[in-house]
């Protein structure tokens, strides 16, 4: 089943708190994933930025309302407990908790308050309708923004002279670390220029091994006889390790004959040229820094 928001998560989460024990965060997270029937991949399903599981995230959430309406407690780190105001609302709300309900708790009210003081015109993060956390919004915005520059990055080199995807490439691997320097790999780019083989780039700084390049700025997907071409042209090199490189994408055949082959031929169509043209920062300038900061639990305990 999808993976529960976490206004849903609320009410589960408190119930779990019924019996008046001390519980650790861990325990809660394992005990909830069971409860929603959750695959051990949805368990590991992160944040689109990587840094947090989306489970725990939410339920990190759900926790931290139910602790500013006073439902729940924190005795020390990791560790909550209900309150005599949460046993009541589970009892009063047998179907479910939400931002709705903790509306009701005037503690609650001033949380909210104080953030909307805080954010002044801005419009609030979530509200009674919002399945979606604080983070979640943030990073989903984040990788809409990603999205539209890999998608304008793609335009601009179909856009540019044919030689420019190139100079891309080249800017792309010293980038990533290969080639040793730009002006190495610049020279060593198109150097052969013939059988297939567009390019050759050193592996490591020292040139202890070789890469050869195939790099076509094309719209139409590339098939399984110009993967054959390019891995002939590697046997006769003898060379081991190559990489092809397309604005467009490969057909099926031609993944699968590369998968296949000995010889080591990385695929690079335009989606993951443009994504690492993005993470490397090439042809992209960083714009805005915002920071994402937690409370650093160690430092309130360690006293």
């Amino acid at each position: 089943m999808p993976i529960p928001d976490f206004q849903t998560l609320m009410r589960p989460l408190l119930q779990l708190h019924a019996d008046g024990a001390e519980h650790l965060n861990r325990d809660l997270v394992a005990q909830l994933a069971e409860q929603f029937f959750l695959t051990e991949e949805e368990r590991r399903e992160l944040l689109p930025s990587g840094g947090a599981r989306l489970f725990d995230n939410r339920i990190g959430w759900a926790k931290t309302h139910l602790n500013q309406a006073g439902l729940l407690a924190s005795t020390r780190r990791a560790i909550s407990v209900i309150t005599a105001r949460g046993q009541q609302a589970l009892l009063e709300n047998t179907d479910r908790i939400d931002l709705r309900v903790l509306q009701n708790f005037e503690d609650f009210r001033e949380f909210r308050n104080r953030r909307k003081d805080e954010e002044e015109s801005t419009p609030q993060i979530e509200d009674s309708q919002n399945s979606k956390t604080p983070e979640e919004i943030l990073e989903n915005a984040y990788l809409q923004v990603r999205r539209q520059i890999e998608r304008d990055l793609l335009s601009q080199i179909m856009a540019s002279p044919p030689d420019f995807l190139e100079r891309v490439v080249v800017d792309m691997v010293v980038r990533m670390g290969y080639g040793g320097n730009r002006k190495d790999a610049g020279k060593a780019l198109g150097r052969s220029g013939d059988e297939g083989i567009d390019g050759i780039i050193n592996e490591d700084p020292l040139g202890l091994d070789i890469i050869y390049l195939q790099a076509k700025r094309w719209e139409n997907p590339v098939g399984r006889p110009e993967i054959q071409k390019f891995a002939g042209a590697l046997q006769g090199q003898r060379a081991k390790k190559g990489i092809f490189i397309t604005t467009s994408s490969f057909t099926a055949e031609a993944r699968e004959f590369a998968a296949r082959i000995d010889t080591k031929i990385i695929l690079i169509d335009g989606s993951l040229l443009a994504k690492l043209m993005f993470d490397h920062n090439v042809g992209v300038a960083i714009a805005s820094v915002y920071e994402v900061k937690k409370i650093d639990s160690d430092y309130f305990n360690d006293t």
